[in-house]
């Protein structure tokens, strides 16, 4: 099924494929996002405690400043923008869907009238 809406044809079949393709991307982007914000401050706990400062700040700072803790924080920006854009693609593809369902409502009251 196309629906035609100014300039743009929808085939409702490819929105449908393409929520359906990227549901698992979606969800373990999302999911891997929450354990990687979840782990981040276990993650600085040892690089706190491999440091050979002696105080509370002289750990915390040579922590935020291990390679360990700034790759953490690097998967931390991949997987937030990787949720983004995969939430926005769903957006889109929802947009879309209601774009088509009411087009569909539109043709059935213009056929209801022309009858």
């Amino acid at each position: 099924m196309h629906f035609l809406g100014g300039n743009m044809e929808i085939d409702i079949q490819e929105v449908f494929n393409k929520l359906d393709s990227i549901k698992e991307e979606y969800s373990w982007a999302k999911g891997r996002l929450a354990g990687l914000e979840s782990s981040k401050s276990s993650v600085k706990s040892i690089m706190m405690k491999k440091s050979s400062e002696q105080s509370l700040g002289g750990q915390e700072r040579e922590a935020y400043a291990s390679q360990e803790y700034q790759d953490h924080c690097d998967l931390i920006d991949e997987f937030t923008a990787k949720e983004a854009l995969l939430k926005l693609e769903i957006s889109i593809a929802q947009m879309k869907f209601e774009a088509w369902r009411s087009e569909q409502a539109t043709n059935r009251n213009i056929e209801r009238l022309t009858r």
